[in-house]
């Protein structure tokens, strides 16, 4: 799954800043309980700050 950031933060494991519309993680993996606190209200600003991207398919024309 990819993720999008919703508001800027610095994440508290890495000290890295993330902007608007920033992909999560910026690389590699990060653990499902931390993608779990960012995307729900359970984190220190009390609001999500990422979410799921929905992919599209592409359909070839053929």
């Amino acid at each position: 799954m990819k993720y999008k950031v919703l508001v800027d933060f610095t994440d508290k494991e890495n000290d890295h800043v993330y902007r608007q519309g920033d992909k999560y993680p910026y690389k590699g993996r990060t653990k499902k309980a931390r993608i779990e606190e960012l995307i729900s209200h359970n984190n220190m600003r009390g609001h999500p700050l990422i979410c799921v991207v929905k992919e599209v398919e592409e359909v070839a024309n053929d």
